[in-house]
């Protein structure tokens, strides 16, 4: 009986330390808009390959985390668009989903609160498309340093 007690002590034991590291697992998510922001700046340095990468890790965080369930219909835009993103080699083709994705994500984002900081929101005239940003400062994912700094902030969101 003993023997018997201490096998179930164990298997307790074990299941509450499995909740744990689940609990741990899940505060240690990795936050959507961060996520968004290193398939930004994957991007800005036109490394197919990692963009492809990043935007896999966007959908995870994406999937993980609760706050974007709360308006379901971007969610799933943004899943689609990180998507297409993850499963092209082309750095071109993903700037033109990243456009999608930017739109889909900014919804997000005024529906839901990601971040304490601000978030800036800028324009590429030449591209005619947008992207957020964690600084004020234009750093252009659609031409990478073929035209880094065009552009301009057009909200700066609170």
């Amino acid at each position: 009986m003993k023997r018997l007690f201490k096998l179930w002590s164990i298997n307790v034991l074990v299941l509450m330390m499995a909740g744990s590291a689940s609990a741990q697992e899940k505060s240690a998510a990795v936050n959507p808009l961060q996520a968004y922001y290193e398939v930004k700046d994957a991007l800005i340095s036109s490394n197919a390959s990692v963009v492809g990468t990043k935007a896999t890790v966007l959908i995870n965080a994406i999937k993980a985390s609760e706050k974007t369930n709360a308006s379901k219909v971007w969610r799933d835009k943004i899943l689609v668009d990180a998507g297409h993103i993850a499963d092209s080699k082309d750095i071109e083709q993903q700037r033109d989903h990243f456009a999608s994705l930017s739109t889909n994500f900014y919804a997000l984002v005024k529906a839901v609160k990601l971040s304490d900081k601000p978030i800036y929101y800028a324009y590429c005239p030449m591209k005619k498309s947008y992207w957020l940003s964690e600084g004020e400062a234009i750093k252009n994912p659609y031409y990478g340093n073929k035209m880094l700094t065009c552009g301009k902030v057009a909200e700066v969101l609170k």
